[in-house]
């Protein structure tokens, strides 16, 4: 079994709860990330102390391998951890060796079963985001590949869409307009971190802003690709172990089946997705339907 977080202090701790205090203000990661990795962290470090038998501090941190983290999986597994929940912790724990040594054991995360189509959770769509932007070069492309993959999960837009966007938006307000498919233009809501992750990109970004200019530059001042994007969304999902599936475009189906889920109309969902007709809405019920169907089957005594 893993060892309990309430044992003598380590050095390394302090090391942990400073990580932490850097992913809160300077990656502005939300609360739950925080405090999902630095639990990691804290874990990684009372497992190092019982399995080399001493104080754990940055000294012995710089010698952590891949043995080391593949026995602390190993450990995990005994706590009846699956493939996802190991990945997501391999992820973190990834994030703590760069932090507190520079450098962290590359080591092949599990394998994770495909599955069926599914909306991912508002907390991965989140540690999604925030996966791609801790692999970002510098902080201002940090900071602008967590606004874009905010802004796909939090209004909805396609990757394209995203991608597109000029100054003209500027100044933020509680909406955005969005041009989408057939150059048809619609309204959509920008949620309050939204609006403050694209403040931060914008505050970091070296390159000018202008009604006619990109909002979202590429490395060298040019236009975001949207394949840029798409491929951090690769690197971060296989980090975490989500499912090959895990696209830009799922994270505009989760804002679709979550609102519906919540009780938004048919109609509405159509106006804030940008679909010509209401039939390419309607696949979003049985997306739903599907969601209940399992909780049914998980849940009812006679299913």
């Amino acid at each position: 079994m893993a060892a309990p977080l309430d044992l003598p202090d380590h050095p390394a701790r302090l090391i942990a709860s400073d990580w932490g205090r850097h992913l809160a203000l300077d990656r502005r990661r939300s609360v739950h990330t925080v405090r999902a990795y630095v639990a990691t962290a804290h874990r990684l470090i009372v497992f190092l102390g019982h399995h080399h038998g001493q104080s754990v501090d940055a000294a012995l941190l710089t010698k952590v391998d891949a043995v080391d983290l593949r026995a602390f999986l190993a450990n995990r597994r005994q706590d009846g951890i699956g493939n996802a929940s190991a990945a997501r912790e391999l992820s973190a724990l990834r994030g703590f060796l760069k932090y507190a040594v520079a450098d962290a054991p590359r080591i092949r995360g599990p394998r994770v079963k495909r599955g069926v189509p599914r909306p991912i959770s508002p907390d991965d769509a989140v540690m999604l985001a925030e996966d791609a932007s801790d692999a970002a070069s510098q902080p201002w492309i940090a900071a602008r590949d967590l606004a874009v993959l905010l802004l796909l999960y939090g209004s909805g837009l396609r990757v394209g869409e995203a991608v597109g966007l000029t100054g003209a938006v500027l100044p933020l307000g509680d909406v955005i307009r969005v041009t989408g498919k057939r150059a048809k233009t619609r309204i959509v809501p920008l949620l309050p971190q939204v609006r403050a992750a694209i403040d931060d990109y914008l505050a970091q970004c070296p390159w000018p802003t202008g009604r006619d200019l990109p909002l979202f530059r590429g490395a060298r001042g040019g236009p975001l690709s949207a394949d840029l994007i798409r491929r951090a969304v690769r690197g971060a999902r296989g980090r975490l172990g989500l499912s090959e599936r895990t696209t830009p475009h799922a994270l505009r189906h989760s804002f679709a089946t979550h609102l519906l889920g919540r009780g938004a109309d048919l109609r509405s969902l159509q106006e804030l997705l940008g679909h010509a007709s209401l039939s390419s809405t309607q696949i979003y019920t049985s997306v739903d339907a599907a969601h209940l169907m399992d909780v049914y089957r998980n849940a009812h005594p006679r299913a």
